[in-house]
């Protein structure tokens, strides 16, 4: 056997994990400047981009605020002022494409967004009876004097302050103002077509408040004036070991949520020093942190601009997922499909409805004794959820773990476990300090003497809603071993007593991240024995440093490494005599890569090789802080499956791929050829 690599063992400097993430955005705002992409979707892009900014600034800056407090957690105030740096870039580049590219586009289309000098007579009467009717009635402005202090505002609000003339009804100069805008009221207004010559008009609801601000003010003027919002730290706080009713706590917590420490100030780019000044004392902010803005101060708001123009020939086109009629026949009940084969659905290209059907039969069937779902994200509105309900109803033993710190999803969550609660479903909440992201449902049903499991494992989660935007696996199984070790996860989640090692499922944090390690030094002690070695890992995220060495261990030994990975990755691919055998792409199109595939092949035949569906990415918090689940497809016909749609359309993705280089610069392979995700879309669509 030859000897091992010098070089083995060697740690390698990583990429910045914020700088990764902020890369990801970027590839994201690629999209809106791409003249294949339709417009609207292009400008639907734009509001990504604000959306995941958002959270950047709410989650991750937040966090390396509170560790810059605490010497020895790797941040400093330089390190947060790199990053500042760079969120301000991408920040100016995302308005420049809105307005330098992006607005002119939609104009030549017919599709306006009208300012107020822009609109005529007409249209500014029709304006102004708006505001009359629909806005001035709710709003409040606040004068600021010591008996009207600075209003507490809440996370990524809409608001105005202005800066007054004269004096006010009791004769006193108090000069700032602040106006609070509802959340109620719609920020993109369609104007009638026909004050619009045809075209397609439309005003921003700070265009109208802008308009008519000094009518909130009569007697005085106002001189100056801006939009402002302020983004918060918006993690939820809860000592878990501290709390009799975890679910008590969080509800708590969520009305203090919209008012944590301010992380960022956004105001429009004519704002007057004197107000962003004065606004950055009030929130306690450096000027660091403070962000003019060419134009709205909230682009994701300009989704119901998207939602709301007619225009067919801008968006994508429609894609109607496919039904697995050879796997599972509509006419036939899904019980008995599965008691012949293992069913796999690719989402967005296969139908989610399988799923749903799978649940719905077993709610109905009076042969079915219990189900067991776990639940993560599922949205304020849910035909699953509602099943449940129903399930427990009918009398059937429901056992529900519900994620309750599943981020912004919290008060949803809560709500479910409540009504869940109150029609006899067994509600848990997991295991303290660790978040359930694994997705499974299990039904259990007598057939005959005897009981059998049938089960539902996924990479995605229980929403039918993004099962239509985003790429995932899942598996409808009756396996005995697979659905044992399922069971046993439920009954490890609801009594927290020490179960037998999984024959099947890989969980984590129990065996997961071992089990990846271990098949990664297979990998290694194959290609250093000369024998076949192979890696391919499909994940959204690769942060854990213990797998990054794993990998990079692997690919000195001479094993051929791609990893696929939309969003943060810290391993530098290509450093000549260090990561030269590992390749890193990235693929952002139409739909979210969400799939987790991960893939390991060290000597010949099937006996050397491990191909795994997961839940999990690659990360620290996923392999140690979260239950999760990876499961292996060993059906030689789905294995295939996942290979030929999940993995080889991905490395050969010549349209939606960018590669990245040992620097953290990510460049687009091509402007044209194989797109993975349009290849899938065709192929389920000609029902090849």
């Amino acid at each position: 056997m030859p000897a091992p690599s010098p070089a083995a063992g060697r740690s390698v400097p990583l990429l910045n994990r914020e700088r990764s993430i902020l890369q990801f955005n970027r590839r994201v705002l690629a999209q809106a400047l791409r003249p294949d992409v339709p417009l609207l979707e292009r400008l639907r892009y734009i509001t990504i981009v604000s959306s995941n900014l958002d959270e950047f600034f709410e989650v991750r800056v937040a966090d390396i605020i509170e560790a810059t407090r605490e010497p020895g957690l790797g941040y400093s105030k330089a390190d947060l002022a790199a990053v500042a740096r760079a969120a301000h870039e991408l920040i100016d580049e995302q308005y420049a494409a809105l307005n330098d590219v992006l607005v002119p586009a939609l104009q030549r289309e017919g599709i306006v967004v009208l300012n107020h000098a822009e609109r005529n007579a007409e249209q500014r009467a029709w304006v102004q009876g708006f505001f009359e009717s629909q806005v001035r009635p709710l709003l409040v402005p606040v004068s600021l004097d010591p008996s009207h202090p600075f209003p507490l505002v809440a996370n990524k609000s809409l608001n105005f302050i202005a800066r007054l003339g004269g004096r006010d009804a009791f004769g006193r100069q108090n000069q700032i103002a602040i106006v609070k805008v509802p959340r109620v009221l719609p920020r993109v207004i369609a104007l009638p077509r026909e004050l619009c010559g045809g075209r397609q008009g439309f005003v921003l609801l700070t265009s109208v408040i802008r308009a008519h601000l000094a009518e909130l003010f009569p007697g005085r003027t106002v001189d100056f004036f801006s939009q402002f919002r302020v983004t918060r730290d918006s993690d939820l706080d809860v000592d878990e070991d501290d709390v009799a009713n975890l679910r008590q706590a969080l509800r708590s917590g969520l009305t203090t949520r919209h008012f944590g420490q301010a992380i960022r100030l956004e105001v429009v780019a004519t704002c007057p020093d004197e107000l962003s000044s004065f606004l950055l004392q009030q929130f306690g902010l450096p000027e660091l942190a403070l962000y003019k803005v060419n134009g709205p101060v909230n682009l994701v708001r300009l989704n119901q601009l998207i939602d709301q123009a007619d225009a067919e020939a801008l968006r994508f086109p429609r894609l109607e997922p496919a039904w697995p009629e050879t796997q599972l026949p509509r006419s036939q009940p899904v019980f008995d499909g599965l008691r012949r084969r293992d069913v796999l659905l690719h989402h967005p290209f296969e139908s989610f409805e399988p799923v749903v059907q799978f649940l719905r039969q077993a709610v109905h069937d009076p042969d079915v004794l219990a189900i067991k779902q776990t639940i993560y994200r599922t949205g304020t509105k849910s035909e699953l959820m509602e099943l449940l309900i129903e399930g427990a109803r009918r009398g059937k033993e429901v056992l529900v773990v519900v994620e309750l710190k599943a981020r912004f999803d919290e008060e949803a969550n809560i709500n479910w476990a409540e009504r869940l609660e109150a029609v006899g479903a067994q509600v848990v909440y997991g295991v303290v300090g660790l978040k359930t992201h694994a997705k499974l449902l299990l039904v259990t049903r007598r057939e005959g003497s005897r009981l059998r499991r049938y089960a539902h494992l996924s990479t995605g989660n229980y929403n039918p809603k993004t099962a239509r935007l985003y790429t995932d696996m899942g598996m409808l199984t009756a396996d005995p071993g697979l659905t044992a070790d399922a069971d046993a996860v439920f009954l490890q989640l609801a009594s927290q007593t020490r179960a037998k090692a999984s024959q099947h499922l890989v969980t984590a944090p129990f065996a997961l991240h071992r089990r990846m390690v271990r098949h990664l030094a297979q990998v290694a002690e194959a290609a250093r024995a000369g024998r076949p070695a192979r890696v391919v890992v499909k994940v959204n995220a690769l942060t854990d440093t213990a797998l990054i060495q794993a990998l990079v261990d692997a690919g000195l030994a001479g094993a051929k490494i791609d990893l696929v990975v939309r969003g943060a990755c810290m391993l530098p691919p290509g450093l000549p005599g260090v990561t030269h055998n590992i390749r890193v792409r990235s693929v952002v199109g139409r739909f979210l890569e969400h799939t987790r595939i991960c893939y390991f092949r060290w000597g010949e035949g099937a006996e050397a090789e491990a191909l795994y569906l997961s839940s999990a990415d690659w990360m620290g918090r996923n392999m140690f802080r979260r239950v999760e689940v990876a499961w292996p497809v060993k059906d030689p016909v789905l294995r295939q499956r996942v290979i030929d749609e999940g993995l080889v359309p991905y490395l050969h993705d010549r349209r939606d791929a960018w590669t990245l280089d040992g620097e953290g610069r990510y460049r687009r392979v091509a402007a044209d050829g194989v797109c993975a995700q349009q290849a899938l879309a065709a192929r389920y669509m000609s029902g090849v």
